[in-house]
């Protein structure tokens, strides 16, 4: 395939082209990016999963800017390593022994937890990646089984906990942040 047939079968996201191109003719040249700015394990199919999101941001607004100025992969090469770079620190490895969180234990809803579901809600909205919403809502709060949300998703059951760990991260960060915000809110109204 030429440089042009790989970028206009991402940005009509042709199946074949995509699963082709990112999981057979990247794989060298992704391993190679993991293992030269990640110092821990960072799970494959999640790597191409970031990736694939970034590059599909906008209606694929950075496939739809290459100008071919360098081949295809020269492009994605240094486009991975810059994004990656930046986003390292959220990239959580997947070697925890820890069991993962089981909310079938739920009471009934009293005010309080209506209180609760709605500073969710809020910190929810403040999270930038709607898709690790998307897997709190699914696995935390709507208890469905962690392969079926895998299956929905295209990824496996192991890379899904390494997004819920990411996705928890993040809303520890928010929720930390808000807390912080809430605080001063406190002050100022006294």
């Amino acid at each position: 395939m030429t440089d042009q047939e790989i970028i206009q079968g991402l940005i009509e996201r042709n199946n074949r082209v995509t699963t082709e191109f990112f999981f057979k003719d990247c794989r060298p040249l992704f391993c190679s990016i993991i293992n030269y700015v990640f110092d821990y394990e960072v799970d494959y199919d999640e790597f191409v999963n970031e990736l694939y999101m970034y590059l599909m941001e906008n209606d694929a607004q950075k496939l739809r800017n290459f100008q071919f100025r360098s081949s295809v992969y020269m492009w994605l090469k240094i486009l991975a390593i810059r994004y990656f770079i930046k986003k390292r620190a959220f990239m959580i490895d997947d070697s925890s022994q820890e069991t993962p969180y089981d909310g079938r234990d739920q009471k009934a809803a009293t005010e309080s937890d209506m209180t609760a579901g709605g500073d969710l809600e809020r910190l929810f909205m403040a999270m930038s990646n709607q898709r690790y919403v998307c897997v709190l809502r699914k696995l935390v709060i709507e208890d469905m089984e962690p392969e079926q949300l895998a299956k929905e998703m295209g990824t496996t059951t192991a890379n899904l906990y390494n997004i819920k760990k990411r996705a928890m991260a993040q809303l520890t960060r928010v929720a930390l942040n808000d807390s912080k915000e809430y605080g001063k809110k406190r002050l100022y109204i006294r």
